[in-house]
């Protein structure tokens, strides 16, 4: 089948075009590098053009409250509106574990709208909620750090890799719409500020991860459990501390 993937030549996107291949399915990268802007409209009806799935697993260039909220919900409105129009029977959207438990946030407020428009969008959907990715943890330090000390809120987290999300992606794609989300995580379940240190010390980073259970987690407030999914997600094959052995 043919697979348009809109933010296929990022982290996930490339992973999930390949894999398709691999299968046999003509998958299609859709990004600005190809002529593809989801917020200009620019180059997407002749992306999908003949297209049985697309598959979304785009993000906003920038996270601030205001962008990152414009570029989900006009983004997605585009997507949809063109799919109608080229006949595409299957939406997938790649999202996040607890999206609508962290609506503190400004991102997750409009994953929260991303995800509202494609249940009310009439195109037949699935959505991928994954955990956070193995490649993020650097990220997450950095957003939490004020001079040489890093402070975490001791919450619970399942990072995933990300070529299993990929995999996730790529079977849902080609699976029967779920009209639903389903779930991917990591193996292992670690405390955030236990992984943070796990990921520092490997890369001879000196800075002091201290937990703060007063602290936020993108501007939000969580539960210890926030993080991680339920009892049906699909749990991915490589654990955290494989993954950072080859990273050495």
């Amino acid at each position: 089948m043919k697979v348009v993937v809109i933010g296929g030549t990022g982290l996930i996107g490339s992973k999930v075009v390949a894999k398709l291949q691999e299968h046999g399915h003509e998958a299609v990268p859709a990004s600005p590098n190809s002529g593809v802007n989801t917020l200009t409209g620019e180059g997407l009806d002749e992306a999908l053009q003949g297209a049985q799935v697309v598959v979304d697993v785009s993000n906003s260039p920038s996270f601030a409250d205001d962008d990152v909220m414009e570029f989900f919900r006009t983004s997605t409105s585009n997507v949809l509106k063109a799919e109608k129009a080229a006949g595409v029977g299957h939406h997938v959207a790649l999202s996040v574990v607890g999206t609508d438990r962290l609506q503190g946030s400004g991102y997750f407020r409009a994953k929260q709208v991303q995800e509202d428009l494609i249940k009310d969008g009439g195109i037949p959907y699935s959505i991928v909620h994954a955990t956070q990715f193995f490649e993020f943890a650097k990220g997450l330090a950095d957003q939490a750090t004020d001079g040489d000390t890093v402070t975490l809120l001791p919450v619970k987290i399942q990072p995933v890799f990300s070529d299993d999300v990929a995999t996730a992606v790529g079977r849902t794609a080609v699976g029967e719409p779920l009209n639903a989300i389903t779930e991917v995580a990591g193996p292992d379940v670690f405390e955030l500020p236990e992984l943070i240190r796990k990921e520092l010390a490997a890369k001879q980073d000196t800075r002091k991860v201290v937990a703060d259970p007063n602290g936020t987690y993108w501007g939000a407030k969580l539960q210890d459990d926030t993080l991680l999914p339920g009892p049906d997600a699909h749990i991915g094959e490589v654990h955290f501390d494989e993954w950072l052995a080859q990273q050495k």
